[in-house]
C-alpha cells in the first residue's frame, strides 16, 4: 500500500536550516512507496533529494550507507554525495519520519540496455567492488570478497547516452563473493523470457567489468554456477514455479567459457 508524509513549511524550513540550505525555492514530491516519501529540494546550493523513511530505516544503516557513498563519491563514482547535518549526521527527525538526504543525480533508468549501457554498467560495478575492497583491505581468498551493492537492479541505476551517470540506493551494500553480484547483474539485466541470458549483452556487462578488474581463473570457473544459483532464485518467486528448472539451467548454458574471457 502506497503511503505519502506531507510536509509543512515548517518541516521544510526546520530540514532547510538543519543542512544549511539557503534560498530554498522550490519542494516537489516525486515518489512515493510503501517504505519512503521523496522530495526534490531546489536551493540556492543546488539540487537535492530528500527522503522521508516510513518504516525499516535505521540511523546506523543509513550511516553505513552514507560511509559507503562518501568513499564511492570522493574516488569519481557517479553515485550521490551524501548530505550530512551542519552537525555532521547522516540523519535527522522531520515531520515524524527519519529522514536523510543526498545531491541530485541526471540521467534515467532502463529495462532494455544496449550493448555500449551494458559495457558501462560492467565497469561502474567493476569500480565499485575494486574502491570498496581496497578501502576495506579485505585479504584475498580463493573466491575474493569484499563489499558490494547488494541492488544493482534496472532502477538504481541511471544512464545519459550510453554511460552510467549515476548508481543509488546503497542500503543493501554488505560484504560477500563478489562474483555473486556480477552473477546477480548477468541474471538481472540480461535475461531473455525463457531464462537464457542474452550473450551478447552478458559479453557486455562482463567485457566492461574486466577492463578495470580482471577475473580470476577460479571465479570463471565458479561464475556459471552462481549464475545457476541467481537464476534460480530469481525464478523461485515466480508464480509459476514450473518453469524454474529449465530457466536456471539455461541460465546456466548460456554463459558460455567465451563469454566471460
Amino acid at each position: 500500500m502506497a503511503v505519502f508524509t506531507a510536509l509543512t513549511d515548517t518541516d521544510r524550513d526546520a530540514i532547510a536550516i538543519a543542512y544549511g540550505m539557503t534560498n530554498l525555492s522550490s519542494v516537489v514530491g516525486i515518489a512515493d512507496g510503501d517504505r519512503e516519501t521523496t522530495y526534490l529540494f531546489r536551493t540556492g546550493e543546488g539540487e537535492f533529494i530528500v527522503t522521508l523513511f516510513e518504516n525499516g530505516a535505521e540511523p546506523l544503516d543509513l550511516e553505513r550507507a552514507f560511509v559507503t557513498m562518501e568513499t564511492l563519491h570522493s574516488n569519481g563514482v557517479p553515485c550521490p554525495k551524501p548530505m550530512r547535518t551542519t552537525d555532521g549526521l547522516a540523519t535527522l527527525q522531520a515531520a515524524g519520519r527519519l529522514v536523510a538526504i543526498v545531491s541530485f543525480l541526471s540521467g534515467s533508468s532502463t529495462n532494455d540496455p544496449t550493448l555500449a549501457r551494458c559495457k558501462s554498467l560492467g565497469r561502474l560495478m567493476a569500480r565499485v567492488h575494486t574502491i570498496l575492497q581496497r578501502s576495506q583491505k579485505t585479504q584475498q581468498t580463493e573466491l575474493p570478497t569484499g563489499a558490494v551493492h547488494g541492488a544493482l537492479v534496472c532502477q538504481n541505476v541511471f544512464f545519459l547516452g550510453d554511460e552510467v551517470s549515476g548508481v543509488i540506493n546503497f542500503r543493501l551494500r554488505h560484504d560477500d563473493i563478489l562474483i555473486s553480484e556480477i552473477a546477480d547483474v548477468l541474471v538481472g539485466w540480461t535475461s531473455q523470457p525463457n531464462g537464457a541470458l542474452d550473450d551478447q549483452k552478458s559479453g557486455a556487462i562482463l567485457a566492461g567489468y574486466q577492463s578495470v578488474r580482471r577475473l580470476t581463473g577460479t571465479e570463471k570457473g565458479a561464475l556459471p554456477g552462481f549464475v545457476l544459483a541467481s537464476a534460480a532464485r530469481r525464478y523461485a518467486s515466480d508464480k509459476n514455479r514450473t518453469r524454474l528448472p529449465e530457466a536456471a539451467i539455461l541460465a546456466y548454458d548460456s554463459l558460455r567459457s567465451e563469454i566471460i574471457v
